[in-house]
């Protein structure tokens, strides 16, 4: 009997601190964004934090680690090679995935340096040298489906699309891995529901239906910064979207602190098991269990 999987989630670091940034860069949306920072974020993005979390994350020796987007801030050119830096500490393309979110494809003017900086985090197996989405990457008995929501939108809002490129390729990779022997996870940034208008996945309804149609045993998201357990519908039984908060944070109003996932996988007969761990930020100093709860 083979050993459980046990596959790591964070998301949104927004990796501090942010870099000096030129006056000519912050034009239009980065503006808004740079105030934001300097005003607001930079007091609960925190990288003491962000690297105790990950210290405990990699005490737990996770067989991958999945990261979904939002490494940067404002996707200013001198944020990306710290960005790089911290991914290679994280660990080798090879044992970390990672997919971009809205704030690492802020601007058009830097939309594609996610790619050009983090392509073998998220080349799929057949790609050859190319990067592109949607990609599928086999961990053991674990097959890694990433696609990108990241997309530059205006001042104020933090929307996400996959456009029908994207979810063409998907819908046939669903239907081949369909046919395959493998605990099915969807990585996508933006949550497949949201009550927001401006932080919302604009042609979720579309994807929703390809997961009807095709399946997969397991979505994880990002872009809310809390955690979050939503059902969805799939061919033959529901499918858990798991939402997790930023992993650089301090609690603060209604966003909790820091935290990750841990979800062990195993064959259990004809079906998957799987459990989420949740570790985290508590109420003390130091990273700790908050939850345990059976998925499947």
């Amino acid at each position: 009997m083979m050993a459980p999987f046990r596959l790591a989630h964070l998301s949104d670091p927004h990796l501090p601190p942010l870099p000096a940034a030129r006056l000519r860069d912050l034009a239009g949306k980065r503006a808004f964004g740079y105030l934001n920072w300097t005003r607001n974020r930079h007091k609960y993005h925190r990288r003491d934090v962000l690297d105790a979390l990950v210290s405990d994350m990699q005490a737990q020796q996770p067989d991958h680690i999945a990261v979904t987007g939002d490494l940067v801030n404002l996707a200013l050119d001198a944020e990306f090679n710290p960005a790089r830096q911290w991914l290679e500490g994280v660990g080798s393309p090879t044992d970390v995935t990672v997919i971009p979110g809205n704030h690492d494809a802020y601007v058009r003017a830097t939309r594609h340096r996610f790619v050009s900086h983090f392509g073998d985090y998220l080349r799929g197996d057949a790609d050859g040298a190319a990067a592109h989405f949607p990609f599928v990457r086999r961990r053991g008995p674990v097959a890694l489906i990433g696609v990108s929501s990241a997309v530059p939108t205006p001042p104020l809002m933090a929307t996400g699309w996959l456009g029908h490129p994207q979810l063409d390729a998907l819908d046939a990779i669903l239907a081949q891995l369909s046919r395959e022997d493998a605990f099915r996870v969807l990585l996508v940034h933006h949550p497949l529901h949201s009550d927001g208008r401006a932080k919302r996945l604009t042609d979720s309804h579309q994807l929703l239906a390809l997961l009807r149609r095709h399946g997969v045993e397991l979505v994880l998201h990002g872009h809310d910064h809390i955690h979050s357990t939503m059902w969805f519908d799939g061919p033959e039984r529901k499918i858990p979207a798991i939402g997790v908060p930023s992993a650089s944070a301090l609690a603060r109003k209604h966003y909790p602190a820091a935290a990750y996932n841990l979800f062990t996988i195993e064959r259990d007969g004809n079906d998957w098991r799987c459990e989420q761990t949740v570790r985290g930020l508590g109420d003390h100093a130091g990273i700790r269990e908050l939850k345990q709860v059976r998925l499947s």
